[in-house]
């Protein structure tokens, strides 16, 4: 008989192992622990092999009288099955009680993305006069272009940003190649002729591309403050956080722009450094009518044909 306590840490080791994240960590002890608290003291459980569907159903119902919204108990509810899984894997178990176990739908949420006249007017909200301009300008527009994490923004290595191609170190150190766009390379070029000269008397203290004035990597609330500057600006009404840049490019490479055809949704996947298309089908909730209206007639069949016939 194996005690959870152990197992769990034993666990947390595996994953560790496996390179997630310092925040994917710490969400991951802090559910656990719950999880561990709650057998022991609401349920009278300190071994895995004790636990069945009717815990994982009191475990659920505990997080609904919590008033926790749904999404954040289904998050908690794909923790603790990993978990579980993994005890199967392991052979600690034989079967996953939480497979069984009904959870609340999550409602789906149409968010309000930007356009390409928000982008355009964030991008220009920053001028190419100083260093620091210039690399807020460069942030924004990499973020609109390539559809970049926070995360990944920030740690990108001097020699990550290539001539035309960008390495990037996604989640769970996963690699990805992304392409830099002419209008792209133009914008990074000015940044780098900027950041040469005002860092040419100074010690480099990060090997960053982006930098901070003191020469260091830029912080996560630094970031931040870019985005906001940016959104401020250019007078943005919507909420404006780094996460809408990746939605915007997902929406943009899927419907294309004017004549320009987009990308099918597996391609979107691998370029967002998505592990299953699931996840990317959730960015492009934001997309209008208008503008699945306007792909639908690109796509139509007559339409294409007639062309290919004259």
């Amino acid at each position: 008989m194996e005690l959870v306590t152990d197992l769990i840490e034993e666990y947390l080791y595996h994953c560790m192992a496996r390179g997630y994240t310092a925040k994917t960590m710490k969400n991951k002890r802090q559910e656990y622990k719950q999880f561990n608290t709650f057998l022991k003291e609401r349920r009278g459980i300190t071994e895995v092999e004790n636990i069945t569907v009717h815990d994982m159903k009191a475990y659920v119902r505990s997080k609904q009288l919590d008033n926790l919204q749904p999404q954040s108990i289904v998050s908690m509810a794909k923790n603790v099955k990993a978990f579980l899984n993994w005890c199967i894997s392991e052979e600690y178990l034989n079967e996953n009680p939480m497979t069984k176990v009904a959870l609340p739908k999550v409602p789906k949420k149409v968010v309000e993305g930007f356009t390409y006249e928000d982008v355009n007017a964030m991008i220009n909200a920053f001028s190419t006069k100083t260093m620091l301009e210039a690399r807020n300008k460069a942030i924004i527009a990499m973020l609109a272009d390539c559809g970049l994490r926070s995360i990944e923004i920030r740690s990108l290595r001097v020699n990550d940003v290539r001539d035309s191609s960008i390495l990037v170190s996604g989640k769970g150190n996963k690699e990805r190649m992304v392409s830099i766009s002419p209008a792209l390379k133009k914008i990074l070029i000015r940044y780098e002729r900027l950041k040469e000269k005002y860092f040419e008397d100074k010690s480099i203290k990060a090997d960053r591309y982006f930098l901070s004035y003191q020469a260091g990597e830029i912080s996560h609330v630094g970031l931040y403050n870019v985005i906001q500057r940016a959104g401020e600006l250019a007078g943005i009404k919507k909420r404006v956080h780094p996460h809408a840049f990746r939605h915007f490019y997902a929406v943009s490479v899927l419907i294309g722009y004017d004549s320009v055809g987009g990308l099918d949704l597996y391609t979107i996947s691998r370029l967002l450094g998505h592990s299953e298309t699931t996840v990317t089908e959730n960015y492009l909730r934001s997309i209008t009518d208008q503008q699945l209206l306007d792909k639908a007639v690109s796509a139509s069949p007559l339409m294409n044909y007639n062309s290919n016939k004259r």
